[in-house]
């Protein structure tokens, strides 16, 4: 409970703050800030191996926390409100701002968010049972364990590049646009483990899920920026952010019932592979709101 209270109090105020500092290239500026997440499988995975390798799990886990702590705390410290929150709130009531006028309440009950929380889960759901129990699948077919966590790792490496690359591509070709193709792969992506047993397809694989999966993410709230306003942006992020966690924590809980049910982990790559394609179709009804024409907002009031 503590760990997740602290991921969610990182991950949507973060993001929400970054998609008010930038106007331009906002999916590029939100990718490479998200793209840190990418690091953490490339460094601290190995790093706690080795720590497990050396020392009991308690003193493995204490010693993760000292540096988590050393680090982020005074980092956390630079992060600044963004100026054009400001802006936004004194442009409200002119209509200057997307969807100016909406309420809270409104915006929770649109079509537009609730479609953005289905996208969100089942898109965590189809990636989360291959991110958890891939290392144990590598394991069952012969990989030794130190290998098989650095399978892990490469899905980190990848999704990085992934991050970066899809940043690139939603400023130029609309994040939706992107979103709905990055999650019609995912699918396919989770689908190719079913084929693979050595450690070379393994990591073949594992790179070009990381990529897609991990380039995935931060479209969400690019996607939120651009049609809700700057006001409410920590609570519409939020919320899509929950059920992207309940969805990661759907797919693993899965893929255990189907291993124990079926003995083999064929069927969770199968199941994932559905619910990509769920995504990947919640994805493709999202409408966009009619965009505010700021020039004549004054010209009507």
């Amino acid at each position: 409970m503590l760990v997740g209270g602290g991921t969610a109090a990182i991950f949507a105020p973060m993001m929400a703050t970054v998609t008010g500092w930038f106007d331009k290239h906002r999916s590029l500026a939100v990718s490479l800030v998200s793209a840190g997440m990418g690091m953490a499988p490339m460094t601290m995975s190995p790093l706690v191996a080795w720590l497990v390798s050396h020392h009991d799990w308690r003193t493995s886990m204490q010693i993760v926390a000292v540096v988590v702590a050393a680090i982020m705390i005074p980092v956390s410290l630079l992060v600044r409100r963004a100026p054009a929150l400001d802006a936004a709130l004194a442009a409200q009531s002119d209509g200057a701002t997307p969807q100016a006028e909406m309420s809270l309440a409104q915006a929770l009950r649109s079509p537009q968010f609730l479609i953005l929380v289905l996208t969100n889960f089942f898109c965590c759901a189809t990636h989360s049972g291959p991110i958890i129990h891939t290392v144990s699948y590598a394991v069952t077919c012969g990989i030794p364990m130190i290998a098989a966590v650095t399978i892990y790792s490469v899905e980190g490496l990848g999704g990085m590049g992934g991050r970066i690359a899809f940043g690139l591509l939603g400023d130029r070709f609309g994040a939706k646009h992107v979103l709905v193709a990055g999650l019609f792969a995912q699918a396919f992506g989770a689908l190719a483990y079913v084929f693979v047993r050595e450690l070379t397809a393994f990591y073949a694989v594992a790179a070009l899920f990381g990529f897609i999966y991990a380039g995935t993410m931060p479209l969400y709230s690019v996607l939120a920026r651009e049609n809700f306003p700057l006001r409410m942006m920590g609570t519409v992020i939020g919320g899509s952010a929950m059920a992207g966690s309940l969805g990661m924590s759907t797919g693993p809980v899965l893929g255990g019932l189907i291993y124990d049910t079926f003995g083999n982990y064929v069927w969770l790559y199968v199941g994932s592979w559905a619910l990509g394609l769920g995504a990947f179709a919640i994805a493709l009804t999202f409408r966009p709101f009619a965009k505010v024409d700021a020039r004549s907002a004054p010209a009507s009031a």
